[in-house]
């Protein structure tokens, strides 16, 4: 299981931007982004009439199952996945090792346009998170990063005393 993932605001909107973009350049359906985790991180298209909670966790399983039968065969991963149906093709990429990109369209667009796109999309989408996980660096022990979120706990035996460092 891959930690949890902190994502603020400003990035979120970046990656928005370019699964909107993405979807619109490729003539897709729907663009979504999961962590490895199953947990959506962000969808656009035609949504309304579909479970994304479930296509998120189901595409996790996919990453991983393909992801052991990788292995099997000598291989890291399989970094991209197609399955054909006869309305709607899903194309999955896992994007820089820590998100799965999924995009899904039918006869309106080609595979070749849609692996090109995602190609641009999988460049831009790896810069964001470069950049996230250098905004949200873990400190060493004892010290906090003046850029880390802080976190608070909710419990019913809350303590105004901070824990030492």
């Amino acid at each position: 299981m891959q930690p949890q993932m902190v994502m603020y605001d400003e990035e979120f909107q970046q990656i928005s931007g370019v699964c909107e973009r993405l979807a619109r350049e490729a003539n897709a359906k729907i663009v979504f982004l999961v962590d490895k985790n199953g947990q959506l991180i962000a969808s656009v298209g035609a949504t309304e009439n579909l479970d994304t909670t479930s296509l998120a966790s189901l595409t996790a399983g996919n990453i991983a199952a393909t992801g052991g039968l990788a292995k099997l065969i000598g291989e890291k991963e399989f970094s991209i996945l197609f399955h054909e149906g006869e309305k709607d093709n899903l194309h999955i990429s896992i994007i820089g090792g820590r998100v799965i990109l999924v995009v899904i369209f039918d006869t309106r667009s080609s595979l070749g346009l849609v692996r090109l796109r995602v190609k641009k999309a999988s460049d831009e989408l790896n810069k964001i998170f470069d950049g996230l996980m250098k905004k949200v660096q873990v400190p060493a022990p004892g010290r906090r990063s003046p850029k880390s979120p802080t976190t608070t706990s909710t419990t019913s035996s809350a303590s105004s005393e901070a824990p030492p460092e």
